[in-house]
């Protein structure tokens, strides 16, 4: 049977959503202008479109000679996407809808008990982030939830995530997919992170990229041609069991990692005690640095070290055209600007080192491009190859805007 009237059709309603994705509220003259398509053809899209619940009329727009032209735009809440980013302190969540917006986003401290515990909080979140912005559950049809560790597809169980406890221990993806009663999509975080700073942030376009996400723990997120390198087991850019900083061969380096046991939160603060004796956390050590304090200085400087180390190391294996450093520790100037000082010093070629522009909202960005992208070609690729929508780099501010 010959299959390719229909790949056709396929092929033109995903050119017609994603002309009204963009751009819309628009015409059908000017969707015939951007897609070559026939005006017939794009009524009858259109209709079925409308039909279906995925587009609306928005009213008329005066055309020559006193002609008037029905428009087109998207209805956002027809379909939507939870969006979350589980981290070892913080947990979010968010509901980012079909015009590419995220709304309602959440923020509280990670259940410490971690588990089935954490698996509850998200669920719950993710429906007060619907209710917040009035968005009916049914209408959510897929989670993308980022984890600070490596998921293992075969168990769905969370490995090398040591700050929350319990996530190696249980499918994650099944316990979350019962609570929400939604397909999951279970990602390393700090990827998440590069796909967003991809899309919509500071390295949009650039496609052989690596974000490096420093605070609680140290990873990256890794790009190469474009496409996300994850490795066999999903663990690549762990960049905490870099084998250098502590010794890579004492018992709580296969833990933690050699690097993330200096470089991270909990090294920087035992560094810091053990040079002052007083205990201090994070964001004071850089407000004490900035007074003069020799103490914090020096913590700050080795920290800068060991970044640098790690960036040259990941440079010489992926020749990456722009790196970004984010994260409670990594985004903070005083930090990058010792980095930038110091990789001259380490590494012979030339590196642009450049911050995250979306904060702490980079990997909560990154699940809506990940899950949209998922769920437009769901909704509207009907399984043919190739057939599939980009999403719209024109919607970068309400998105922004509507995390904040």
């Amino acid at each position: 049977m010959n299959d390719t009237p229909r790949i056709s059709r396929q092929f033109s309603l995903c050119m017609v959503m994603e002309t009204i994705v963009h751009c819309g509220p628009i015409s059908r003259a000017s969707i015939a202008k951007q897609t070559g398509l026939s005006k017939q053809t794009i009524s009858e899209i259109a209709r079925q479109l409308e039909d279906d619940g995925w587009i609306r009329e928005t009213g008329r727009t005066s055309g020559h000679v006193g002609r008037t032209a029905i428009t087109y735009e998207i209805v956002p809440e027809s379909a939507c996407i939870a969006t979350v980013d589980l981290g070892g302190t913080k947990v979010r969540a968010a509901i980012a809808d079909l015009a590419c917006q995220v709304l309602g986003e959440l923020t509280e401290p990670t259940d410490s008990r971690g588990g089935l515990h954490v698996v509850r909080q998200i669920a719950r979140l993710c429906r007060e982030a619907a209710k917040t912005n009035n968005i009916a559950m049914e209408k959510v049809r897929l989670a993308v939830v980022g984890v600070p560790g490596a998921p293992d597809r075969a168990t769905g169980r969370i490995l090398m995530a040591p700050n929350i406890p319990g996530l190696d221990e249980i499918d994650v993806e099944a316990a979350l997919g019962k609570e929400l009663g939604v397909a999951i999509m279970l990602e390393n975080d700090v990827n998440l992170a590069a796909i967003g700073e991809h899309w919509i942030g500071s390295a949009t376009g650039v496609d052989d990229l690596v974000y490096i996400a420093l605070g609680t723990g140290i990873g990256a997120g890794i790009m190469v041609g474009g496409e996300l390198v994850r490795g066999f087991s999903n663990a690549a850019g762990e960049l905490g069991f870099l084998p250098f900083g502590a010794d890579p061969f004492e018992p709580d380096s296969l833990k933690y990692g050699a690097l993330e046991r200096v470089a991270a939160t909990f090294g920087m603060r035992n560094r810091y005690k053990e040079l002052s004796g007083k205990p201090l956390e994070v964001p004071a050590i850089f407000d004490a640095a900035e007074t003069g304090d020799a103490h914090a200085i020096k913590v700050l400087d080795e920290t800068a070290r060991y970044v640098a180390r790690t960036v040259a190391a990941i440079c010489a294996i992926t020749n990456p055209g722009k790196v970004v450093l984010g994260g409670s520790i990594g985004g903070r100037s005083e930090l990058v600007s010792r980095v930038r000082a110091l990789l001259p010093l380490c590494f012979p070629n030339p590196v642009e080192i450049g911050t995250s522009e979306l904060g702490t909202k980079v990997a909560i960005v990154g699940g809506a491009a990940v899950g949209l992208t998922h769920l437009h070609a769901t909704l509207f690729s009907g399984g043919v190859p190739g057939a599939a929508i980009t999403l719209p780099p024109a919607n970068v501010v309400k998105l922004v805007e509507a995390a904040q």
